[in-house]
């Protein structure tokens, strides 16, 4: 086992090892909006019945995600995440076992447990290695790992599918989950004692409740993640309905969202070059808005719609990254980050649970997708006005600190 030194001089390896992790979790997400179409007529289920899938992922976040930042302050980041890998591992492998709906909506549920408690540690962990002058850099490439888990999913899923089965996928990120658990244990050392020296759980989640800034992060997440989850989740029906082949549809949708990966890296970037926080999401948020609606407007020919859904999710990867980079910032001390990342999380899950079953609605009522963009938009220009809240939290807590 590697000492705490020897943790700072390889720092890179465990900024990889952190990262994996993320990606390893963002697998689950990036795995059912491909064999959405499959379950659907495996187990007879009509497209809203099948948003609850996609919903039921968010079930722990929504509900516990403060919890668990709580969790991975008071009993160590590195053990949070790796009980949250295990969870991953177990019930992935369960639910590739299933053979209800009811026995795969519980496993999705317990999923989004995993999930959660291995993303919250994520920014705590990479404070211990990282340079503080080049952590908005670095929490800039953490907020990389959903699109870089989601897009493998996407591509890998249908060809999974084509191969064997939907369980197939299951079994994959089982696997990834397993990978990303020994090569955490191995390259991070065990959580330094002082964290478990810190104040109890509850002062973290009071202190973080009590202040105004986590929740401005957790209102700004929440209404980016129902945009981004609404669109990509239902993306690949979309172009199956259209009469794309499940492979061709699964790798448009999985470029389309790894392309989210150079807007993170980008918010990075320009945090670390002096840009202020709410124009990276204001800009961010109105291009969401107007590309979403040319991307599901059917007037359009298809090559411009899929050209606005490439633009929506760059754009749209500012906005995670400069999250992530904020909440090292706008935790109430220094112990509480993954508290603070945890309201931000608890959000992020709201959303994600919200969106997809309102936009499966509209969408069945309308006889279409064609208003999918302006429910989505409606989100965006929301986060115009929560950007300009977070622009003034940032402005305060800079002038207190100086």
């Amino acid at each position: 086992m590697p000492s705490q030194s020897e943790f700072e001089r390889n720092g890179g390896r465990a900024v990889a090892a952190v990262i994996f992790a993320g990606v390893a979790a963002a697998l689950n997400i990036g795995k059912l909006p491909p064999a959405l179409p499959v379950l659907q007529q495996s187990l007879g289920m009509t497209l809203v019945q099948a948003s609850f899938l996609v919903s039921a992922f968010q079930a722990a976040g929504m509900c516990f995600g403060l919890f668990g930042g709580v969790l991975a302050d008071r009993f160590g980041a590195r053990r949070a995440m790796a009980c949250g890998l295990a969870v991953l591992l177990l019930a992935g492998a369960a639910g590739a076992m299933a053979s209800s709906v009811g026995a795969l909506l519980a496993l999705r549920a317990l999923e989004s447990a995993g999930f959660i408690l291995t993303v919250l540690p994520g920014p705590a962990l990479l404070r211990r290695v990282v340079r503080p002058q080049t952590m908005s850099l670095a929490l800039g490439f953490w907020g990389t790992y959903m699109p870089t888990g989601m897009s493998l999913a996407l591509v890998l899923t249908p060809w999974l599918i084509a191969l064997r089965d939907w369980q197939l996928a299951w079994w994959f990120a089982a696997a990834g989950a397993a990978l990303a658990l020994a090569l955490l244990l191995r390259v991070l050392p065990p959580d330094p004692p002082r964290e478990r020296a810190e104040p109890r759980a509850l002062r973290y989640a009071l202190d973080t409740v009590r202040s105004r800034a986590p929740w401005l992060l957790a209102a700004a997440f929440a209404l980016y993640a129902g945009q981004f989850i609404a669109v990509f989740s239902f993306l690949p029906t979309v172009y199956q309905q259209a009469g794309i082949a499940a492979t061709l549809a699964g790798s448009l949708t999985a470029f389309g969202v790894a392309v989210n990966l150079g807007g993170n890296i980008v918010a990075g970037l320009l945090l670390h070059r002096g840009f202020t926080r709410q124009a990276l999401m204001a800009a961010a948020s109105v291009a969401m808005a107007v590309f979403a609606v040319l991307a599901f407007d059917p007037r359009v020919p298809f090559a411009a719609r899929y050209a606005a859904i490439v633009v929506f999710s760059a754009f749209g990867g500012l906005i995670p990254g400069t999250l992530f980079a904020t909440a090292p910032r706008f935790a109430p001390y220094p112990g509480a980050v993954s508290s603070a990342t945890g309201l931000m999380m608890q959000g992020s899950s709201f959303g994600q649970f919200v969106s997809p079953p309102l936009v499966a609605w509209v969408a069945s009522a309308a006889g279409g997708w064609q208003l999918t963009g302006w429910v989505t938009g409606a989100f965006a220009l929301a986060n115009v006005l929560v950007a300009a809240m977070i622009g003034s939290e940032d402005r305060r807590v800079g002038s207190a600190a100086s």
